[in-house]
């Protein structure tokens, strides 16, 4: 019997170390549709013997998903970065960054030092850049002309444009005022009045609004049949409609384009940092990082990549954003508790004005 027990605690300890070994060759990654293509996945696998178990999801559910475990059940996640450090003063669910881990020499410094300033919490950083972009102005030029956000109200685009109902467009329209709503993200009594203002403009404009879109198959097939003439969107959605028609144009406006960015965070109770590490790594290759770049259509925060990329699309960023024009681009900072409140109520007001 004494025998038998000790082969069964032997047969545990081996079982054991199989799940170990199994867990060591897994990662868990929760993130945005495409931003795990499936191209690069099995080149990672076959690099490195680790299999991505991806997960599809958003922002909401990401910090809903890592709430209800404590940080438990991903090893990775990719957070807006403007998502991240309330989030974590709040309800603790990722872990610091080790930065010896870490090729950073791969990453380009300006948009590394963007993260760095929107996602470190008591001197410690909690995520790292991965994808990027921008919303504008997009414009069928032969049939609209604008400059700025507001352009889209005037009367002869009647029923001829369209925009999110989202927080995005209530920042567009602040800065078009010439304010910034995210030097008062610490005031919110006189952010609650700004997005007041804000909401009457946008009420006042539905006349305009064909629809307000909810995905981008909607709005794309609207421009390309004419139906919608100029629309708040996202850059990398003004350019594939410019290579099909070269008088759809993405626009900067006048007050500046926001920009979004997507990061690498650590949940706070991975089991599989070390998979995690060698992801970011692999995924910031400049040979990688083309290969996103082609399949998700934004660019990543990967430096080296320019040349690797379809020429086009190098030639319509830099026509979008030549020299100087990066630096003035509107990131969105980490929201504080109790903004986004604020803003659901003004936009459902938006919604139910006539």
């Amino acid at each position: 019997m004494k025998a038998f027990l000790t082969s069964l605690a032997v047969l545990g300890l081996a079982l054991a170390g199989t799940a170990d070994a199994d867990e060591a060759k897994k990662l868990r990654l929760i993130t945005w549709a495409d931003y795990a293509p499936a191209e690069v996945v099995a080149l990672f696998k076959q690099e490195t013997g680790i299999q991505v178990e991806v997960t599809l999801s958003n922002n909401e559910e990401i910090i809903s998903k890592l709430r209800a475990t404590g940080g438990a059940g991903y090893d990775l996640a990719q957070p807006s970065q403007d998502r991240i450090t309330g989030v974590q003063r709040e309800f603790g669910i990722y872990k610091p960054i080790d930065l010896s881990q870490v090729k950073l020499e791969q990453f380009r410094p300006e948009i590394l030092e963007i993260t760095r300033n929107n996602a470190t919490l008591d001197g410690k950083l909690y995520g790292l850049p991965y994808l990027w972009g921008t919303d504008g102005l997009v414009l069928n030029t032969k049939l609209a002309k604008a400059s700025d956000y507001p352009d889209i109200c005037r009367p002869e685009y009647k029923g001829k444009t369209s925009m999110r109902l989202r927080r995005p467009s209530l920042m567009a329209f602040a800065f078009a005022a010439g304010k910034d709503p995210f030097a008062l993200y610490g005031d919110p009594k006189a952010y609650a009045a700004l997005m007041d203002s804000v909401g009457q403009t946008l009420a006042a404009c539905k006349d305009n609004v064909r629809f307000f879109f909810d995905n981008k198959d909607q709005l794309l097939n609207a421009m390309r049949s004419g139906e919608v003439v100029a629309a708040m969107m996202w850059d990398t959605g003004g350019w594939t409609l410019n290579r099909e028609n070269p008088d759809i144009q993405f626009v900067v406006p006048r007050s500046g384009a926001l920009g979004w960015l997507d990061t690498f965070a650590l949940p706070a109770r991975g089991r599989n940092d070390a998979a995690a590490y060698a992801w970011i790594n692999f995924t910031m290759r400049p040979d990688i990082a083309a290969r996103i770049t082609k399949a998700v259509g934004n660019w990543t925060a990967a430096r080296g990549t320019e040349a690797l990329v379809d020429p086009r699309m190098r030639a319509q960023f830099n026509a979008s954003f030549p020299a100087g024009a990066f630096k003035d681009i509107h990131w969105y900072p980490a929201i504080p508790s109790g903004l986004e409140e604020i803003e659901g109520r003004v936009l459902d007001r938006i919604k139910a004005a006539h």
